[in-house]
C-alpha cells in the first residue's frame, strides 16, 4: 500500500504539468468549500483518488496519469463561484463539469478519459454517469473531499489560510 508521501509525489509527478500551469495557480485564489481553494481541493481529490485506486488493488485496470489530470482539472472552472455575479453561477453545481472542461481544452491536451472524468464528475447531480474507472474515482473522492471539506469546523476560519492557499 502506498504512503501518504507515495501519493503525493505520485501527484507531483503525473500532474506537474496542470500544477505549473498559470491557470491553475489561478485557482489559488478562489475558494471551493469553506476555507479550502480551489487548488488545495483540486490536490486533495487528486491524492483521494489515487488512494482509493490504491486500496482497491486497481492498478491493473487504471490510468494513473489520466486519473491524476483529471482529478487536478475536475473543477478547472476558473472563477469564485461564490461572487455575486447576477445569478450567472447560480446552478454551479450542474454546470461546472462542462466550463471545466471547455477550460481544460483550452489548456491542455486530454484523452478520452480525462475529458469524460472532468465533464461526469457531478454524476448524480448531472444526468451521464462516468464512463471508465478513473472517473468513478474522482467523483468518489470529489464527494468525499467536498462533505469533509464542507462539515469541517475549520470552514469559518478564511483569514488563517496559509500563503499560496494550499492546506
Amino acid at each position: 500500500m502506498l504512503t501518504r508521501a507515495q501519493i503525493r509525489r505520485l501527484v507531483a509527478d503525473n500532474g506537474r504539468e496542470v500544477l505549473e500551469h498559470p491557470n491553475m495557480q489561478r485557482e489559488r485564489a478562489n475558494y471551493q468549500h469553506g476555507n479550502v481553494s480551489t487548488f488545495a481541493h483540486s490536490i486533495r481529490v487528486a491524492c483521494l483518488a489515487v488512494w482509493l485506486a490504491d486500496r482497491a488493488h486497481l492498478w491493473g485496470r487504471v490510468d494513473l496519469k489520466s486519473l491524476v489530470r483529471a482529478a487536478l482539472l475536475h473543477d478547472y472552472f476558473l472563477y469564485d463561484w461564490h461572487d455575486w455575479d447576477a445569478g450567472a453561477h447560480r446552478l454551479h453545481g450542474f454546470t461546472h463539469g462542462n466550463a471545466a472542461l471547455c477550460n481544460a481544452l483550452r489548456d491542455f491536451r486530454l484523452n478520452a478519459i480525462e475529458r469524460d472524468s472532468i465533464s461526469c464528475h457531478m454524476f448524480p447531480m448531472t444526468p451521464t454517469p462516468p464512463s471508465y474507472v478513473e472517473g468513478w474515482l474522482v467523483t468518489a473522492a470529489d464527494k468525499l473531499s467536498a462533505t469533509r471539506e464542507t462539515f469541517s469546523l475549520d470552514r469559518f476560519n478564511r483569514g488563517k489560510r496559509p500563503a499560496g492557499g494550499a492546506r
